[in-house]
């Protein structure tokens, strides 16, 4: 019995496992079709357009030169956003298998609260949820840090999560937010150029001056240029929207929640600095693929009233002594009386 019961949870997780193998190859196929398209668009420009086609010799320099440029650095962008693994949460907002068993005994949601809110008092936490309670990943087991949220298609909770884009097959997020925006705004370049250069023997196919076998290259070239340079603008424009008002697509659709309320400003520090945060504070590095985010994708700058020091994590006021005699007016020295500061 017990040999017969081991073969079967065997061959269970050998369906398992083969109908996972099959949902991620499933995954890759928007990014193969993309990969297929631009493959098809290089052997389409450079060998039908430019070797077969363009007379000029000066002309097909100029524009093979400036063809290859716009290549490559816009697949190395897009590798940088497929293969950049994700930010994963720190084991320090895991909780331990003696919380998540009290958690699991408590019997009313504010005694639930109650356990995370001692759990995350010493964490760098200031989202809620619309309740005002401590976020917590019930299938991760752990206390959400700001801006992360969980993603359904790869599993886990996910650093500053954007969302999960299946045409790179990976989660849009704090380590690979810069390369996305970058892979946009290069393959728009990509197809302007492209339409731009291919215009004139566009404009000749209709006159019939080109050869047979080239003249249909040209003129899908031309097209799935336009068509893809079209739907690129409005993405890449709304994705420069998100970064100057430094939001995420989930935070545009839904505010992050604070100890004073939604805020969906709550993170913006002013557009330089917003740019500042995805691109880094190096200008010679902000149009390349390379990571110059700043921070750590768990600690994030908030507007002044929603900063940490002016509550803690379970949301009560926390003004020190000496901020309040800061803040209130100063009296004349004749009124001045000794205060005391509780240690």
């Amino acid at each position: 019995m017990m040999s017969s019961s081991l073969d079967k949870n065997k061959r269970s997780r050998g369906i398992r496992g083969r109908c996972l193998w099959c949902v991620n190859c499933v995954k890759w196929i928007p990014v193969l079709f993309i990969v297929t398209i631009v493959v098809w668009s290089y052997y389409a420009y450079v060998i039908q357009l430019c070797f077969l086609t363009v007379p000029n010799a000066v002309e097909r320099v100029f524009y093979l030169l400036g063809y290859h440029a716009l290549f490559i650095i816009f697949m190395w962008a897009y590798w940088q956003t497929i293969f950049t693994e994700i930010g994963r949460v720190p084991n320090q907002f895991r909780l331990p298998p003696s919380e998540v068993e009290k958690l699991a005994e408590a019997d009313t949601e504010d005694a639930q609260r109650q356990v995370l809110e001692r759990f995350a008092q010493n964490l760098p936490v200031t989202n809620r949820t619309v309740t005002g309670a401590v976020r917590y990943c019930h299938k991760c087991q752990h206390i959400k840090p700001d801006r992360a949220h969980h993603c359904s298609v790869c599993g886990e909770c996910v650093l500053k999560m954007d969302h999960h884009c299946p045409w790179v097959n990976n989660c849009v997020a704090f380590t690979n937010y810069k390369f996305f925006i970058l892979f946009l705004g290069y393959a728009l370049l990509y197809c302007i150029f492209i339409a731009l250069t291919s215009l004139k023997y566009f404009i000749s196919f209709w006159r019939n001056e080109l050869k047979e076998m080239s003249r249909f290259h040209i003129l899908f070239l031309f097209f799935v240029s336009v068509m893809f340079a079209i739907s690129l603008v409005s993405l890449f424009g709304y994705h420069c929207y998100l970064v100057l008002h430094n939001r995420s697509t989930l935070e545009a659709f839904r505010a992050p929640v604070f100890q004073a309320g939604p805020d969906k400003d709550g993170y913006s520090l002013g557009k330089y600095n917003n740019f500042q945060e995805v691109f880094g504070d190096n200008p010679k590095t902000w149009f390349l693929p390379l990571f110059t985010s700043l921070g750590d994708g768990v600690v994030f700058p908030v507007r002044a009233q929603h900063q940490p020091s002016s509550y803690n994590s379970m949301g009560s006021t926390q003004t020190s002594c000496e901020e309040q005699l800061e803040r209130s007016p100063q009296p004349s020295p004749a009124l001045l009386v000794p205060i005391e500061c509780p240690a």
